[in-house]
């Protein structure tokens, strides 16, 4: 009998500290991907501002759920930033939309090569956002308010189950997990089913077929920075309520973010989705360490001294950069076969 409580006793500490994170980590980085795949199988280039325009529309959220509790103007058990997404992501698409006509709508009327300038002009942008954020909020790490809720706490689950290791249950990560399903449904729904989504895959498929065919292109690429720009906001919120909030951090969630799409297959939904958790996944099991967990498995003879950890987490980064890496050497295309973007 203590084997198998000991065995549920690992289960549990390994979804506390595993399960559950990867899956909104991956949640989160699965929205970025997606962004960053639109951009690239419609506008045709790289956003390597990606990062940066997540923080953006998080210092939006920011900025407003401060106003909101400032004002007493909260709904009792629900983080006040997911009340304040919608005007946020107004904000953000207001934001991209101004620097696609100051910036990148010039180099698709000289038919510049997209992908080359695309990425260039990409980096700019991406030093600018970072800017704003940083001169607006500072460069300080913050918490949201009233971002820490809980379903149910570690104290919680172990008093109704009489175990000794518990599970917490974050309001962050079930809406993030939630929120994450549903909005991918949707985009997958309106890119598949409306007019407006056939249109938009055409003139992403041959842009001078759909040209020809009657399809506006300035109208397709308001509605690509639109989706852009929400779950860019979504993600970036959803992850700020999660890990708190710093320029820094966003920043350098480019890499992990193209490290999703291009194991995925640049230019593939699917691809980016399944990328984003192959990611989270390898990043959080490789730095987890293992000690408390083969603790209750290994009898007291084996019990391990040291943590049992493979990797440091400050070095997590290093493991997207190693799956990247590895991805475009062995298979460029991706696990879904997407598009190869070299000598683009």
């Amino acid at each position: 009998m203590s084997d198998s409580i000991d065995i549920i006793n690992a289960f549990a500490l390994l979804t506390n500290f595993v399960l559950l994170p990867a899956l909104s980590y991956g949640s989160q980085l699965a929205l970025g991907a997606l962004a960053v795949t639109l951009v690239y199988s419609i506008l045709r280039f790289s956003n390597f501002a990606q990062g940066d325009s997540m923080a953006f529309g998080t210092m939006i959220v920011i900025l407003l759920t401060g106003f909101m509790i400032g004002n007493g103007w909260t709904v009792t058990g629900i983080p006040t930033a997911l009340l304040v997404i919608p005007i946020a992501i107004i904000g953000t698409s207001i934001y991209m939309l101004t620097i696609d006509r100051l910036v990148y709508r010039h180099y698709r009327r000289i038919k510049a090569k997209q992908n080359i300038v695309g990425i260039t002009a990409s980096i700019g942008v991406m030093f600018i956002t970072g800017g704003i954020v940083r001169f607006i909020l500072g460069a300080t790490p913050q918490r949201f308010e009233d971002g820490e809720r809980f379903i149910f706490s570690v104290r919680e689950f172990k008093a109704f189950t009489g175990l000794e290791q518990g599970i917490a249950l974050k309001t962050s990560q079930f809406l993030t997990i939630t929120i994450a399903f549903l909005l991918v449904a949707f985009l997958f729904y309106f890119l598949q089913k409306t007019k407006t989504g056939k249109a938009m895959r055409a003139y992403s498929d041959n842009q001078e077929l759909a040209l020809l065919s009657g399809i506006d292109p300035d109208k397709v690429v308001q509605i690509t920075w639109l989706l852009v720009a929400a779950l860019t906001t979504i993600a970036g919120a959803l992850y700020g309520l999660d890990k708190g909030f710093a320029p820094q951090q966003y920043h350098l969630l480019l890499l992990p973010i193209f490290a999703s799409v291009i194991v995925g297959g640049i230019g593939s939904p699917l691809g980016a989705i399944a990328g984003a958790f192959l990611v989270s996944f390898s990043e959080v099991l490789l730095t987890y360490a293992y000690k408390k967990f083969l603790i209750y498995l290994l009898p007291l003879s084996m019990h391990p001294k040291s943590l049992v950890q493979l990797i440091g987490t400050e070095y997590k980064y290093a493991i997207s950069f190693v799956i990247l890496v590895t991805v475009l050497l062995i298979r460029p295309t991706g696990l879904f076969k997407g598009k190869v973007i070299v000598g683009e």
